[in-house]
C-alpha cells in the first residue's frame, strides 16, 4: 500500500516499503510521474525537456528542475483508498493498494475519464516483470494511437509492435520495416467516444518497445505497454483535448523548431554517384552546368561522403584531392551559380583513418570495457565512435568541420550514418566525468553531434543562419537540424507509406522533414513512377532527390528527356510554393504548429477524417491529394468538413466540404485543394535556373461564397541572416470580406524589413463574377498589380 509522503512545490511523492514514485504538476494540462527504477545508474540530466527553448547545455539540463514550467496552483483530495490531484483542466486519480493512476478531463463542470493505467502491475515493482522498466495501460479497442516518429506502416500504430532502436536501415520497406533511424518515445492517443486526446512522453534514451495492443494476456484485460531495457521510468502525460493542442504542447515541452535559411527549402541535388566517380569534381560541376541547360532551378548540393574516401573506404574530414583537386574551386563554382553546398560527415573513425590513433591517445571515443576504443561496425569495415559527451571530442569535432569544411566554402553540415549502433552494454560513454552505459545515452552522442555541428558553423558566420541534415535523431532534433526519412527503397508503395513515416513525424514534433524523391536504394524508378514522387515531394519543407541505384543509374530530373517539360514544370512549381512554405516554417518555429500534418490534425470534428487515406494538409488552407498507384489518371478523395467549402486549385471548380469526389489526376496534374477562404503568397514572375532572386509576389486569393470574412497574416524577411531575431522582419496582411454580390480585400504590410518587391499581383479564380475590390479600388478582372 503506497502512500502520499511528501506535498510541496507541485512534486507529490508516494511510497511503499523500497518504492517510490514522484507525480509533478507542471501545467495545468500536463503532468510528469518519475519512478526511480534503476538503482545502479542515474542520469540527472535531460536533454529533451527544453520547455520553449532554442537550445540546452551539452551537458544537458537538471532533469528535476521544473523551473521552466508555470507550476500551477492546483488541488489534493486524499481518502485512505486513493489521491485525487487536479487543476482546472486534468485530474490524476493515484490508487494507492498497487498504484495505478486514472487521468481525466474537465468538460463543462465534470470530470471525464480518458485514460487509465492497467489495474493489475501497471508498474515493474520489485523487478516483478523482469529487469525493465515497464508502464502498463488499459486500452480501448477504439482508441486510434498515432506518432512514436518514424515508423512504417499505417499512421494508426493500434494492434502494432514497435521497436524504439536506431539503425541503419538502408533500403527499407517503407511498408513493414522496424526499427529505422530515429527514436522518438512519444505518442498520443485519439478516442472517438470522448472526442479527446492526450499524448504521453518518456524521457528515457535507451532502446525500447512499444506494445500497443499487439500482445494478448487474459490475465490483464486489453492493455498496451512500453519497456525500456536501462534506466528510470520518467514520462509525461499531455492533456489536448485537441490533437493539435497534444502536439503543439508537447513540441513546445521539447523546444523551438530551427528558423533555417530559406534556400534550405529549395531543390537539393544529390547523389552518391557523383562523389563516388574518379573525376569526382568535374561530374559535380557538371551537375550545376546541367541545371542551367534543362534549366531546373537548384538552391543546394549535398556532398554525398565518397569525396572523404581513400580507396573504397569513408574517412570523416578527409579530402580525396584524386577526386576533387581544388574543393575550394569546386565550391566556388557552386557558390557562382547560386548553389550552396552541405557536405557528409559521419561520428565513426574507420581503424585506420589517419587521425585514429590521435583521438584514441587523447580518449575522444567510446570505450569498451577495458577503458581502448570500442570497436563497432560501421559499413564494411571496422571503426569507433567519437564520444560526444566529452568536451574534448566535441572541440575537436568543431574544430574539424571549420578547419576542413568551412574554410573550404562548405556552407552546411549533413550529419550521417549517426545511429551509433554500438550493441555492447559494457562500452561507456563519458557523460562528461560521470561514465556510464553508452546503452544509457545512445541518442543523445547523436543529438549532440548535430549541436557540435551546429555550433561550429554558427561560431564561423554569426550573422548567417546555420543550416544542418541529420539522418539520425530524437526528441530535440529539431532545435538544430532538418531531416529525412533515410534510405528508402524504389517501388511504388514507399510514396504512400513515407507519406504516412513524416506525418507521423509531425505528430511527433519534427516538421522539418522530407524523403529521397525517386527511392535511394533498388533501380531506378520508371517514368510515371519518378513524375509522382516528385509531384509529392514539392510539397515537403525538405525536397532533395538522391540515390544509390544498383543498376548505376542517377536520378536526376533530367533522367528522362522525354518528359523533361513535365519535371521541369514541376521543379518551378516547387519555387513557386516557397513563399507560403517560408511562412509555415515561421509558424513550427515561433508557435509549435506542424508544417504538414494528415487532416484530421485541422479537422477532427470529421471522424471520416480517421480513416486511413493519402491526402495531407499543408498549412491548415491546403490540402495535397498525390498520385500513387501505377497508372492512375483519376484520384478518390475526401475533403473533410467545413463551413466554406473547397475549391480545385487545377480546375477552380467549388466542393462543398464532407464528401468523397474523384478528380482528374494526368501525369502532369498534382490533385490539390484549397480551403475557401484562404490566401496564399507565391514566388511569381518567371522562374528559372538563372532567376533565384525572390523579388516578386503573388498572392492567391480564394474567396468564400456566400457572406463571411478572412484574415491571413503571412510572415516575410531576408530568409538569411539572424536579423529576424532583432524584429527585422514583415507582415503581409490579407483581409477578405465577402457577400454573393462582392469580394472586398485590404492589403497592408507592416515590419520595418523593407521587402525586396514593391508591389504584388493579386489572383482570384478566373470563374469568379461577383464584384472584386482591392485596397478600397474597384477592379473589373479576376487580377491585378498591386502598388505597395
Amino acid at each position: 500500500m503506497f502512500q502520499l509522503v511528501t506535498n510541496e512545490n507541485n512534486r507529490l511523492a508516494f511510497t511503499a516499503e523500497s518504492e517510490k514514485i514522484e507525480v509533478y504538476v507542471l501545467e495545468e494540462d500536463i503532468f510528469r510521474v518519475f519512478m526511480p527504477f534503476d538503482k545502479e545508474n542515474r542520469l540527472e540530466k535531460t536533454w529533451t525537456i527544453a520547455p520553449g527553448m532554442e537550445d540546452i547545455p551539452f551537458e544537458g539540463r537538471d532533469r528535476f528542475d521544473i523551473s521552466p514550467f508555470q507550476l500551477p496552483e492546483y488541488t489534493v483530495e486524499e481518502s485512505e483508498e486513493k489521491v485525487e490531484v487536479y487543476t482546472g483542466t486534468l485530474k490524476a486519480v493515484i490508487w494507492l493498494d498497487g498504484f495505478y493512476i486514472d487521468w481525466s478531463m474537465k468538460r463543462d463542470d465534470s470530470w471525464i475519464k480518458v485514460a487509465g493505467d492497467r489495474k493489475t502491475q501497471s508498474y515493474n515493482f520489485n523487478n516483478s516483470l523482469g529487469e525493465s522498466a515497464c508502464h502498463y495501460m488499459e486500452r480501448d479497442r477504439s482508441e486510434k494511437y498515432f506518432g512514436l516518429g518514424e515508423k512504417g506502416g499505417l499512421m494508426d500504430r493500434h494492434h502494432k509492435r514497435y521497436q524504439m532502436r536506431t539503425i541503419d536501415a538502408m533500403g527499407y520497406d517503407a511498408e513493414t520495416t522496424d526499427p529505422l533511424y530515429k527514436h522518438i518515445p512519444f505518442y498520443l492517443v485519439y478516442q472517438p467516444e470522448s472526442s479527446a486526446s492526450y499524448g504521453i512522453f518518456y524521457d528515457n534514451y535507451s532502446d525500447s518497445i512499444f506494445d500497443m495492443g499487439a500482445e494478448l494476456d487474459n490475465y490483464h484485460g486489453f492493455y498496451r505497454y512500453y519497456q525500456a531495457e536501462k534506466g528510470d521510468l520518467d514520462y509525461y502525460f499531455i492533456l489536448g483535448p485537441k490533437i493539435s493542442e497534444v502536439v503543439e504542447r508537447y513540441t513546445w515541452m521539447t523546444g523551438k523548431t530551427i528558423m533555417p535559411p530559406k534556400w534550405s527549402l529549395g531543390y537539393s541535388g544529390s547523389t552518391m554517384t557523383y562523389t563516388d566517380a574518379p573525376d569526382a569534381q568535374e561530374q559535380l560541376k557538371k551537375f550545376v552546368e546541367d541545371c542551367r541547360a534543362y534549366d531546373i532551378p537548384c538552391d543546394s548540393f549535398q556532398l554525398s561522403s565518397g569525396y572523404t574516401s581513400i580507396g573504397d573506404k569513408r574517412y570523416v574530414f578527409n579530402w580525396n584531392h584524386s577526386k576533387v583537386p581544388d574543393p575550394v574551386e569546386m565550391n566556388q563554382h557552386f557558390h557562382d551559380n547560386g548553389i550552396r553546398v552541405c557536405a557528409n560527415i559521419k561520428p565513426c573513425l574507420l581503424d585506420d583513418h589517419p587521425e585514429y590513433e590521435s583521438l584514441k591517445e587523447q580518449g575522444l571515443f567510446v570505450k569498451n570495457e577495458e577503458g581502448t576504443p570500442e570497436i563497432s561496425q560501421f559499413w564494411d569495415a571496422l571503426g569507433s565512435y567519437v564520444d560526444f559527451t566529452n568536451p574534448q571530442t566535441i572541440k575537436w569535432w568543431k574544430d574539424r568541420i571549420k578547419e576542413t569544411l568551412l574554410s573550404y566554402g562548405i556552407d552546411s553540415t549533413w550529419n550521417d550514418n549517426n545511429e551509433y549502433e554500438i550493441w555492447d552494454e559494457r562500452a561507456t560513454a563519458d557523460n562528461f566525468g560521470r561514465p556510464l552505459s553508452i546503452q544509457y545515452v545512445k541518442p543523445i552522442q547523436t543529438l549532440l553531434m548535430m549541436k557540435a555541428s551546429f555550433e561550429a558553423q554558427q561560431e564561423y558566420e554569426q550573422q548567417k543562419r546555420p543550416y544542418l541534415i541529420s539522418r539520425s535523431g530524437g526528441p530535440g532534433m529539431h532545435r538544430y537540424v532538418q531531416t529525412w526519412s533515410g534510405d528508402n527503397y524504389t517501388e511504388w508503395k514507399t510514396i504512400r507509406y513515407n507519406l504516412k513515416m513524416g506525418l507521423s513525424l509531425s505528430l511527433s514534433g519534427i516538421f522539418n522533414f522530407g524523403h529521397d524523391i525517386g527511392g535511394f536504394a533498388g533501380k531506378a524508378p520508371e517514368p510515371e513512377l519518378f513524375i509522382r514522387w516528385i509531384q509529392n515531394g514539392i510539397f515537403h519543407p525538405r525536397f532533395t532527390i538522391h540515390s544509390w541505384n544498383e543498376d548505376q543509374t542517377v536520378n536526376v530530373p533530367w533522367m528522362y528527356p522525354e518528359y523533361m517539360s513535365i519535371v521541369r514544370n514541376l521543379m518551378k512549381e516547387r519555387v513557386k510554393w516557397l513563399p507560403y512554405f517560408y511562412h509555415l516554417m515561421y509558424q513550427a518555429h515561433e508557435n509549435y504548429q506542424p508544417i504538414l500534418a494528415p487532416t484530421f490534425y485541422h479537422f477532427d470534428e470529421d471522424e471520416r477524417t480517421f480513416l486511413e487515406n493519402d491526402e495531407f494538409m499543408a498549412g491548415e488552407d491546403l490540402l495535397i491529394a498525390s498520385v500513387m498507384d501505377k497508372g492512375q489518371t483519376k484520384r478518390e478523395l475526401y475533403l473533410p468538413e467545413n463551413s466554406n467549402g473547397w475549391y480545385e486549385i487545377e480546375t477552380e471548380k467549388w466542393y462543398e466540404g464532407g464528401q468523397t469526389i474523384t478528380a482528374d489526376a494526368p501525369l502532369d496534374v498534382i490533385p490539390k485543394f484549397a480551403q475557401g477562404g484562404a490566401v496564399f503568397p507565391i514566388r511569381d514572375g518567371e522562374i528559372t535556373f538563372e532567376n533565384k532572386e525572390d523579388t516578386e509576389r503573388g498572392l492567391l486569393l480564394y474567396p468564400m461564397l456566400g457572406e463571411g470574412e478572412t484574415k491571413r497574416v503571412f510572415y516575410e524577411d531576408d530568409g538569411l541572416t539572424m536579423d529576424y531575431k532583432k524584429g527585422s522582419a514583415a507582415w503581409l496582411e490579407v483581409s477578405m470580406n465577402t457577400t454573393e454580390e462582392t469580394i472586398e480585400v485590404s492589403i497592408e504590410i507592416t515590419g520595418d524589413y523593407k521587402l525586396p518587391y514593391s508591389s504584388l499581383n493579386v489572383y482570384f479564380p478566373e470563374r469568379e463574377d461577383r464584384t472584386i475590390i482591392v485596397n478600397h479600388k474597384e477592379i473589373y478582372q479576376t487580377s491585378c498589380e498591386l502598388k505597395l
